[in-house]
């Protein structure tokens, strides 16, 4: 069995890290230790300061305050060149003269590396990035999108990095290619036992592949957690909406219960809920709100809009002035527009304004 994640040495830590341009914090107060061997997915919307903070962890960028320690030693001055990571870029920056050895040795080649080692360990780290020992001799340019993100990968395993970092290399492939891709990335990382860390705004990408996701919004991080656990037990209201659509009930305490009033009814509070709740937001995801024709105290509404989602069937439901969301694994849909719905507190979050 692989040791645990948090049972692992740190790689990488940032401590107290900021990041200031003029008066405005791009990043602020980052805490945050990578575990050696782990995949780390950092998402967060635009502007929300992953790039500025992939940028300081490979030497691009210095902190303004803070430390970034390799392996428990400080390297904010050292700079890119001299750190041992490498990159994975959208763009994939492939060299189109060469071909797909060329590129894969190109490293091999700067540090004086001889012809036939270099073709060899080429050799290997294309096999590893799941490309025959024949593309060796193929023109980059002759190679698909997939492969060509191949190469990319292979190119960077070759030179030996401790860490790999991918910013969202595969968001301009179709979805059959990226999906193939996810789980090839993640298997190399677990083949290699290298620490990946990996931008992208592809939720799917971050749960599928990811170890731990970093969860971003206005320079800080807001939550750092297992994909489970970002999903099922976010900390704010933010990363609820952020991972995933949401019902989101206004709610007010009120003789041990919560008062809906655009529902006109109450429910109970989950079994977790914050200890003085007085108002805010309860939270419930489509997936979690159910047809219960026979529940004690149903939410009354109408069926107005059902849309296909491959496997599942997201239906609209017109509730109290409000449009509740309910999904399910297809199956028959209500019989009757007019429904009831319920769900369990145990399935709810509970945020406080």
């Amino acid at each position: 069995m692989p040791q645990p994640i948090l049972e692992r040495s740190p790689i990488l830590e940032l401590r107290g890290v900021d990041k200031i341009f003029g008066d405005f914090a791009a990043v602020e107060r980052v805490d945050l230790s990578i575990a050696e061997g782990e995949f780390f997915t950092i998402v967060g919307p635009s502007g929300s300061g992953k790039t500025t903070l992939i940028r300081m962890l490979v030497g691009m960028d210095a902190p303004t305050r803070g430390e970034i320690l390799l392996r428990g030693q400080r390297i904010n001055e050292t700079p890119a060149n001299k750190r041992p990571f490498c990159m994975v870029f959208q763009s994939l920056a492939l060299f189109p003269h060469m071909t797909v050895g060329e590129n894969v040795a190109y490293s091999l080649k700067c540090r004086g590396i001889g012809k036939k080692e270099r073709r060899e360990r080429a050799t290997e780290c294309l096999a590893l990035a799941h490309l025959p020992a024949s593309y060796y001799d193929r023109a980059v340019t002759k190679c698909s999108g997939g492969e060509k993100q191949r190469v990319a990968l292979a190119r960077a395993l070759a030179y030996d990095p401790e860490v790999l970092f991918f910013d969202e290399p595969l968001s301009a492939l179709d979805y059959r290619l990226r999906k193939t891709l996810e789980k090839e990335l993640k298997d190399i990382q677990r083949e290699t036992g290298k620490t990946f860390i990996y931008i992208t705004h592809s939720l799917e990408e971050a749960m599928v592949m990811s170890d731990r996701i970093g969860v971003m919004r206005d320079g800080r991080l807001a939550q750092v957690g297992s994909p489970r656990e970002v999903y099922d037990r976010p900390r704010t209201r933010f990363v609820s909406e952020f991972f995933g659509e949401v019902n989101a009930f206004p709610v007010t305490a009120k003789d041990g219960r919560l008062w809906c009033e655009p529902l006109a009814m109450a429910f109970d509070p989950p079994p977790d809920a914050p200890a003085g709740f007085k108002s805010g937001a309860l939270i419930v995801r489509p997936e979690h709100l159910h047809f219960d024709p026979a529940a004690a105290e149903p939410i009354r509404g109408e069926v107005f809009n059902e849309y296909l989602l491959g496997s599942r069937v997201q239906y609209q439901v017109r509730a109290g002035g409000t449009t509740l969301l309910v999904e399910g694994m297809g199956g028959q849909p209500p019989a009757t527009r007019e429904v009831a719905l319920s769900f369990s507190p145990a399935d709810s979050l509970l945020f406080a304004e």
